[in-house]
């Protein structure tokens, strides 16, 4: 799907699968530095983190949330490939995306860019700056 079609058609809150398609679409636009890393990654769209989610990360409420990084392949126990694979998937938890988006009025698809930098940079190791600088700096084709 085209992103400006899907942001500018809603007359209900965007389906998993519009925000899978805007997520596709923003992902081939994310900085060099950060696709990099990224080759081959999956993109799932859920409801929501479940309490399984919750526990692991220690979270007081599901919808602080907006998306987590999942990498499927350990080189060793407890060592992770510092490259994406096949198994690797960038989930996103629509619920808290679209009431981050009706609390900042922001546009959609810079709120899941923004989430995506943030997200996969902390993974692969980018510093605060870095992250910072990727996210004001590169646009490579957003609206």
């Amino acid at each position: 799907m085209n992103q400006a079609r899907i942001i500018m058609n809603y007359s209900t809150s965007p389906s998993q699968d519009d925000l899978l398609s805007l997520a596709q679409d923003i992902l081939e636009t994310l900085p060099e530095e950060i696709l990099d890393f990224c080759e081959d990654i999956a993109i799932q769209i859920e409801e929501i983190a479940d309490e399984t989610i919750e526990e692991e990360l220690d979270l007081e409420d599901a919808f602080d949330l907006l998306m987590l990084y999942r990498s499927g392949q350990e080189i060793s126990p407890g060592v992770l490939s510092k490259v994406a694979n096949d198994d690797d998937v960038l989930i996103i938890y629509r619920r808290p995306i679209l009431d981050t988006w009706c609390e900042t009025g922001e546009h959609l698809s810079m709120i899941l860019r923004d989430a995506m930098i943030l997200e996969l940079g902390r993974h692969f190791d980018f510093s605060d700056a870095e992250i910072k600088h990727m996210s004001k700096e590169h646009y490579q084709g957003m609206l």
